[in-house]
Order: C-alpha cells, then sequence, then structure tokens
C-alpha cells in the first residue's frame, strides 16, 4: 500500500505560481501512472496533467503552456509546477499513482487564486 501526501498548496494572486509536491510511501519507479487531477467545488474531478509510460507527459489545454508535471524518483515525489495562475485554477489538487492505471490517490491540496 502506498500513501501519498500532497504539499505546497494555498493562496496566491493571479498571475503568480505555486509549486505542488505529491511525496510517496513507497517507490515510484514502477509507476507507468503519474497525475495530477482537480476538483473545483460542484464540478466534477478533472485531470490536469500526467505523466504516463513513465515518461510522456500529457495536459490538460486550460494548463497548456502554464503547468508542468515532472518526477523525481529518487526523492518519490511527483511535482506540479503552476504558473501564471488564474483564479478559475481555484480547486482541490490532488495526486493519483499506479502502475497500469490509478491505484492510489492523495487527499488533496487547496490552492486558491485570488483576483
Amino acid at each position: 500500500q502506498v500513501q501519498l501526501v500532497e504539499s505546497g498548496g494555498g493562496l496566491v494572486q493571479a498571475g503568480g505560481s505555486l509549486r505542488l509536491s505529491c511525496a510517496a510511501s513507497g517507490s515510484i519507479l514502477n509507476m507507468n501512472h503519474m497525475g495530477w487531477y482537480r476538483q473545483i467545488p460542484g464540478n466534477e474531478r478533472e485531470l490536469v496533467a500526467r505523466i504516463i509510460g513513465g515518461e510522456i507527459a500529457q495536459y490538460a489545454d486550460f494548463v497548456k503552456g502554464r503547468f508542468t508535471i515532472s518526477r523525481d524518483n529518487a526523492k518519490n515525489t511527483v511535482y506540479l509546477q503552476m504558473n501564471s495562475l488564474k483564479p478559475e485554477d481555484t480547486a482541490v489538487y490532488s495526486c493519483a499513482l499506479g502502475r497500469y492505471g490509478i491505484d492510489y490517490w492523495g487527499k488533496g491540496t487547496l490552492v486558491t487564486v485570488s483576483s
């Protein structure tokens, strides 16, 4: 069983940046799916960015050019660098990992972007 703990959320002004971290309690070397998802209150959870096959990064259209997903296998950590934040990015951001799909979810971290 792998536990995931997100950190790095908080309050930021529009145009600002945050870096989210997702620390895994075990090795992420064999994780072929690593992703960040978000849920805006009242909405369905949606994909923000993911790394599949260990190295291919994919992004939702609404974050392309602004967010970057990365992994550090030595630290068992997945990151989400978020730049040029907008008020509509306000949400709870959660990470998810798995070998062939999603096996584990974190509890999430709240990101609030003020206008």
